[in-house]
């Protein structure tokens, strides 16, 4: 457990001391049982003295007892000191992850991620239970047994430190080859998760394309191979226990032997011998026990460097002390902004970005896949960071705002809609968590939502299931919007997020955020203010009423202008209606 990890235990500080100091006193105990085992037939059996058999039987039972007492509770507290400690490994990485940009995101899959906060932490679990228990009885029983080992024949203990070198080379040549392995192993843990999670969200489409045989081999392969790197794992692991145990035996036997021959020439008493015989057990029990540590340890290893890279991770976007938490406008503008999202100045998604929009315009914003019109929006409430220039927003920079308070003010729609299980009220208020059920009703109003979502019997209390997959895409997105709606934005973007809605609703959406009424409408008491929309879309029927209309093309802006001049000078633009239009009057005509 390294320096990193310790101080999540901090919580549970009492627990973890308690656990050890019960381990203690049990040690003492029960390295002190076979002494008074010896005594007993050295002078209780040999002296046939019955009352001194019975006290010191009477004795040894106690002593028995209180170490079964101490190891339970020991165990208790270990238990609860450990799966607290996992707990709060778990909640520092949620956290942590809660604070990652996307550009962090983008360094880590989801599956890696839950396989981080799953397994790895179960193993950090493990070896943190081992630290407090294990780790303080095995050396401590080791260096107990020892002594008395030797008290009772120096000469015959001789025989165990023979063992020693054995055992330590044994450890050091499994350890060096189990650990890459168990790392490998562990990334293909990764990849069997980001398998089950794919089947599982895509479910819908490998019925549809009846592609359920081919993602069950793709399983079956997968898990084979975990399978596979389990067992070279494993096969090298396994050596430690008959290592253990042939050397155990061995000591066992020379102990017998040797132990006898002495008994024999009359330099040692048989109670002695037995004695020595239970010490000698501790000791090998002792290393075997530091053995199954080592090894925890070898796989834990893998489990604590992934973990530690995911608290190691720098932040990519941070806010500033005394960060500004007051937005004026929704007015934004662009420097000459350059992006890359690989924070290098090659392989620029987008590069010379000038751009001034004015606070409640309505910007449109088309161009063909890979163009950059969701790169170019992302910078806005700062889920990238610009790698040149600037980006400012009501007159100041966007790096010089609260986040929190930035992106309350700037409404996203992403193109892939997220909706959480719950009701449709509960999701709607991710947006804004003290809106009353009128501003609520208001919103889906003007996302053209109120009215499906009144045909379920169970209107705004009906229950979505994980992802939303319960209403189609269309209502996805709607009940997007207005989420959206309810943060009381400056800003809102919505990102080809209209796309599965019938031409007739989204027009009648885009005229319900022009209104000049909109904020009045679902805020009752506040003024008329006007939000800034920028529009996202593939579909020219979707931005042709803007005040303005940007080209991209290449991550650049290649025209803005109003949809009858783009038309007009544009090549572009013209190519992409004509395209469109076209295909209008084939449908029509079919």
């Amino acid at each position: 457990m390294n320096r990193k990890l310790l101080p999540f235990a901090k919580k549970y500080w009492m627990y973890t001391i308690l656990a050890p100091l019960c381990i203690v006193c049990e040690v003492i105990l029960e390295v002190n049982i076979p002494k008074i085992m010896a005594n007993i037939v050295d002078i209780g059996i040999s002296n046939k003295d019955l009352n001194y058999i019975t006290r010191m039987g009477i004795l040894m039972i106690l002593m028995a007892i209180l170490s079964l007492f101490f190891g339970a509770i020991a165990a208790r507290f270990a238990s609860i000191a450990s799966t607290g400690f996992a707990k709060e490994v778990r909640r520092g990485l949620f956290y942590k992850i809660q604070d990652f940009s996307f550009a962090n995101m983008d360094r880590f899959t989801t599956a890696s991620l839950i396989t981080r906060l799953t397994t790895d932490v179960n193993h950090a679990q493990m070896t943190f239970m081992m630290m407090i228990r294990m780790m303080i009885r095995a050396p401590m029983m080791l260096v107990m047994a020892t002594v008395m080992a030797v008290s009772i024949n120096a000469r015959l203990s001789v025989i165990f430190l023979v063992a020693l070198p054995i055992l330590a080379l044994s450890l050091y040549v499994i350890a060096r080859n189990a650990y890459p392995k168990f790392g490998e192993m562990l990334k293909k843990y990764d990849r069997l998760n980001a398998v089950v999670q794919e089947n599982l969200t895509g479910i819908r489409v490998v019925k549809a394309f009846v592609r359920g045989d081919y993602e069950n081999e793709k399983f079956c392969d997968i898990a084979n191979q975990v399978r596979e790197t389990q067992i070279k794992a494993e096969r090298i692991v396994i050596w430690n226990m008959p290592i253990m145990q042939f050397v155990m035996y061995g000591c066992m036997l020379a102990v017998a032997w040797f132990g006898g021959n002495l008994i024999i020439s009359g330099n040692m008493q048989s109670g002695q011998l037995m004695g020595f015989i239970s010490y000698i057990s501790q000791i090998l029990i002792s290393l075997m026990m530091i053995g199954m540590i080592f090894v925890m340890f070898v796989m834990t290893r893998a489990s604590l460097t992934r973990i530690n890279e995911v608290l190691d991770e720098e932040i990519d976007i941070v806010e500033k002390e005394n960060s500004i938490t007051e937005i004026k406008d929704g007015s934004i503008t662009f420097n000459n902004v350059s992006f890359s999202y690989t924070g290098k100045k090659r392989n620029m998604v987008l590069e010379n970005i000038n751009l001034s929009i004015g606070s409640g315009e309505t910007i449109g914003i088309i161009g063909g896949t890979g163009s950059g019109k969701t790169t170019l929006v992302q910078l806005i409430p700062r889920l990238y960071d610009v790698t040149e220039g600037s980006i400012t927003v009501g007159g100041m920079d966007v790096r010089d705002y609260s986040i929190t308070h930035l992106r309350d003010a700037v409404a996203m729609v992403l193109q892939k809609n997220v909706l959480f299980y719950g009701t449709i009220k509960e999701n709607l208020r991710w947006g804004n968590e003290n809106a009353t059920d009128e501003e609520i009703i208001e919103a889906c109003k003007i996302a053209q939502a109120h009215d499906f979502i009144m045909s379920f019997p169970d209107g705004y209390n009906t229950m979505l299931e994980q992802g939303g997959v319960n209403v189609s895409g269309g209502q996805r997105q709607r009940l997007c919007i207005a989420r959206a709606l309810l943060k009381k934005p400056k800003i809102i973007i919505l990102d080809d997020s209209t796309s599965a809605v019938d031409t007739a609703t989204d027009s009648k959406i885009r005229e319900a955020l022009r209104s000049e009424d909109l904020f009045s409408r679902i805020y009752k008491n506040l003024s008329s203010e006007k939000i800034t929309t920028i529009i996202i879309a593939q579909r020219i029927a979707s931005v042709m009423d803007a005040d303005r209309i940007i080209v991209m093309d290449d991550g650049r802006i290649n025209a803005i202008d109003t949809h009858e001049e783009l038309l007009r000078d544009n090549a572009i633009y013209r190519e992409v209606y004509e395209t469109q239009q076209k295909g209008v009057v084939e449908l029509e005509g079919a």
